[in-house]
């Protein structure tokens, strides 16, 4: 008898779409059913995410993507953009900084979605540049059903944005207050910059050419002059408590574009796991599963507190070199060969003992010791001062700290789409929340926080330089059978991604669970690592799970020293995944904070 799940694991012939929130889902469906592949559909999507979740990602975000056309081998689409030209370590030493500021303008990148959604539209989809966006155009127009998270955002940086950013005061609270939960929510700005960019491409003929006159618009054209005007002109409060002038500009828009790479892999329970490079700490999955396959994981189950145990312990290890190693590949050598070998890892998993571990311990590569940092919660001066600032996360809104300078935890999203075809896209866009950074008039969003990854730290693999890509938490996953491609999956949630992705992935191969049964599973995650964001610090020993494991679980890995924190229920983890298997599109979404859903038929 198949066990109780919270929806249905959802099965068809005809296409699936799993994200995070049921508008979007519903609008990937509704153009795959116009005749739409799922390039065409993961687009519409994607803009329609920015307009329903604006306090998780917007336009000026980014987003990584591993995309596959059926008989073709998959690729990486990299929608990262890289720091400003101005963007020195110097500058912001000087500025009085000894880490990233986590809001307001000096933690702007280049915003990298706009670029990536439509070179994939443009080399993969069939649609127009006026099909893709006229979703997101109506919901921005006509509103959206607010949901709380969106509600209690507004409301802790009302303050913030009456006394500092008053465009963003404009566009969030109408009349002076935060909109109600029960109403709907409109932005005309941002419904006014995309029919102007659709206005701009039917200058020219041709679908390709108007994709590519979109692009235009937005990097080298009016999109490009506003945000370079708006930083160029304004100083603005962010997490120091003081006011700076940013460092993007125009230039730095129109000397960027997204780009393909080749995806890392790694074989593992007969499937070959695919991520992205290490500008993401995508491949710190792959080093969990290489230290992880020594272990016995088929005589355990999905609750067992050594599953528990080990996969935490694991992590730890690869979060440790993530610090240590990772940065853009394109401007420092990451030794990803060496991470993911055999014997690197046999030593490495030597590590892992019956207790847990309380140290951070990057691997020994060469002569040079890694690079570390050791910033121990609450005992930074940043820590002290402001907490939680800008990081991603999906702890229900009434267990958030929030301050009154942007510093206020944002999210991401995800989204997993297969047409009929064989097509597939999964997505993780973030960025550009509307609590961490100014609204720049005229345009209706902000910008992307992502420069608080990098570190003022020459010696640092991942240091602030011009034209780097900062090396981000967002993460994306595909798994192949047989040399194809099968599973896509993947999850907001920050330093969270590659544990929460690991243990889907985890599960599905050790015990057999379906898409739906395997993202009810109880949660579970570990802090015991260098935090991506401001103010950039470590809990060791941290391990916090969700209270469907049991108590006596729970004792047992306190037992095994780990700082348990008994969360509620169903608080961990916002995975969506979809699958080609057994003659059937499969898709599935997370129960948790009632958005996501997954649809097909």
């Amino acid at each position: 008898m198949q066990a109780f799940t919270t929806r249905p694991e959802i099965r068809g012939d005809f296409g699936v779409v799993a994200s995070t929130h049921w508008i979007a889902s519903a609008v990937g469906m509704a153009v795959l059913e116009r005749g739409g592949n799922a390039f065409d559909a993961a687009v519409a999507t994607g803009f329609v995410l920015q307009v329903v979740e604006p306090h998780l990602n917007g336009p000026g975000g980014e987003v990584p993507m591993i995309i596959a056309k059926s008989g073709e081998a998959p690729q990486v689409v990299c929608g990262q953009g890289v720091a400003p030209e101005g963007a020195t370590i110097a500058h912001y030493r000087n500025e009085g900084f000894d880490i990233m500021p986590g809001s307001g303008l000096l933690s702007a990148v280049v915003p990298g979605a706009f670029d990536a959604w439509m070179m994939v539209l443009r080399d993969y989809g069939t649609m127009s540049v006026e099909d893709v966006l006229s979703y997101a155009i109506h919901y921005a127009e006509a509103g959206i059903p607010l949901v709380p998270n969106i509600v209690g955002t507004i409301g802790k940086v009302k303050d913030l944005f009456t006394d500092h950013w008053q465009g963003s005061a404009a566009i969030y609270l109408p009349d002076g207050n935060v909109p109600s939960l029960n109403g709907k929510f409109a932005n005309p700005q941002l419904a006014a910059t995309y029919r102007r960019i659709i206005e701009e491409s039917k200058v020219v003929s041709g679908r390709e050419a108007q994709v590519d006159k979109a692009r235009d618009a937005w990097y080298r054209g009016f999109v490009a002059e506003a945000i370079g005007d708006f930083f160029a002109n304004n100083e603005l409060m962010d997490t120091s408590g003081r006011v700076h002038k940013g460092v993007l500009t125009a230039d730095d828009m129109a000397n960027w574009q997204a780009s393909y790479e080749a995806p890392l892999s790694y074989e593992y329970g007969g499937y070959e796991v695919l991520k992205a490079g290490p500008w993401t700490q995508g491949p710190t999955l792959l080093q969990q599963l290489a230290l992880l396959r020594g272990f016995d994981l088929d005589s355990l189950d999905e609750r067992d507190p050594q599953f528990v145990h080990l996969v935490t312990e694991a992590g730890k290890l690869a979060f440790a070199d993530r610090e240590a190693y990772y940065g853009d590949p394109d401007f420092v050598d990451v030794p990803m060969d060496v991470l993911l070998s055999e014997d690197y890892n046999d030593a490495r998993r030597q590590l892992i003992g019956d207790m847990a571990s309380l140290q951070l311990m990057a691997g020994h590569i060469g002569d040079a010791a890694p690079f570390a940092i050791d910033r121990p919660k609450g005992q930074t001066e940043e820590g002290r001062n402001n907490t939680s600032m800008g990081e991603p996360t999906v702890a229900k809104f009434d267990h958030q700290e929030l301050g009154e300078n942007g510093n206020v935890k944002g999210d991401t999203c995800h989204l997993d789409i297969i047409d009929r075809w064989g097509n597939m896209v999964t997505a993780t866009p973030s960025g550009g929340w509307l609590q961490s950074s100014p609204v720049v008039e005229g345009l209706g969003f902000c910008l992307t926080n992502r420069a608080q990854m990098y570190w003022l730290d020459e010696k640092a693999p991942s240091a602030l330089a011009p034209k780097r890509r900062p090396r981000t938490t967002l993460s994306v996953n595909m798994a192949l059978k047989d040399g194809q491609p099968e599973l896509i999956f993947g999850t907001p949630g920050g330093d969270q991604q590659d544990q929460w992705s690991l243990h889907f992935f985890l599960r599905h191969v050790h015990f057999g669970l379906n898409l739906q049964e395997n993202i009810d599973s109880p949660g579970f995650f570990t802090n015991h690592i260098t935090s991506s964001f401001y103010p950039r610090e470590i809990d060791a020993g941290h391990l916090e799970v969700e209270t469907r494991f049991g108590q006596q679980t729970i004792e047992a890995l306190r037992a095994k020293g780990h700082n348990v924190v008994a969360d509620s229920d169903w608080a961990i983890g916002r995975m969506t995944a979809a699958q080609t298997s057994g003659g059937f599109l499969r898709a599935a979404a997370n129960p948790r904070q009632m958005q996501g859903y997954a649809v097909g038929r």
